[in-house]
């Protein structure tokens, strides 16, 4: 997924970097008065960005070519929403630049639309209409990291097909060819991904059940999911 360094056009690159600027400028805001009014989810915060770090480091081979990976971003836009998300996306993928030399500098406005912004708010969205019919809570986290890995490698297809549109086809021909290869294994992923990312909310239940419950993921009525959802509206 990690568009390389110097690989977009800088006119792309300079509007993908202003477009992600203010949901990372507004994930800071929401990251700084979590800590502050919170600081007992410092730990919770940390393991979130770890847990993207290290599943959107993986680089494994494709069949049609390309490397993918998983993102990781899912289980910290359960636990914080995607304004915090946004904002550990965005330090994976500049230590993963920094570091790692997977993807770039250039790039990183990119890598972070596609990865921390559109990928967590897709998931997120996807858990909160589940979790408003009842459906479980496995299911739901799940479906949410299976959506915010698979939607992130969509917006990447779209970003590469408008900067390198094919020659006879345009836009068009160009997204059927980068959402073709990517597609070739992103769904396993997704769902490694999804099936991953339940095995760890799974522990967190046993391990952090209070702090789960004050951040509203869990919730023991129709009352309390009320009242959650609309304490995270308000301090988010």
């Amino acid at each position: 997924m990690h568009i390389a360094e110097g690989f977009l056009p800088p006119a792309h690159a300079v509007a993908w970097g202003v477009a992600s600027a203010p949901f990372v400028v507004h994930g800071a805001r929401s990251l700084t008065r979590e800590v502050r009014e919170h600081p007992e989810s410092t730990l919770l915060l940390g393991a979130s960005g770890a847990f993207a770090f290290v599943l959107s480091a993986l680089k494994l081979p494709s069949v049609t070519g390309s490397c993918s990976h998983p993102t990781g971003t899912g289980l910290g836009a359960v636990l914080f929403r995607p304004p915090v998300m946004a904002v550990l996306g965005t330090i994976t993928l500049l230590f993963q630049a920094l570091l790692l030399a997977h993807g770039g500098l250039t790039t990183l406005g990119a890598n972070v639309f596609s990865m921390a912004i559109v990928g967590p708010w897709a998931g997120y969205g996807v858990y909160r209409l589940l979790r408003r019919y009842d459906v479980p809570l496995m299911v739901s986290v799940f479906s949410a990291a299976f959506v915010a890995d698979l939607s992130t490698y969509c917006v990447t297809s779209v970003q590469l097909a408008l900067a390198f549109p094919d020659p006879g086809s345009g836009f068009l021909g160009a997204l059927g060819k980068f959402g073709s290869i990517f597609a070739v294994t992103q769904i396993p992923l997704a769902v490694s991904e999804g099936l991953l990312t339940v095995l760890v909310m799974r522990m967190l239940v046993q391990s952090s059940r209070g702090e789960l419950t004050r951040l509203g993921v869990l919730v023991t009525s129709a009352t309390g999911r009320k009242r959650a959802e609309s304490a995270g509206a308000v301090s988010r």
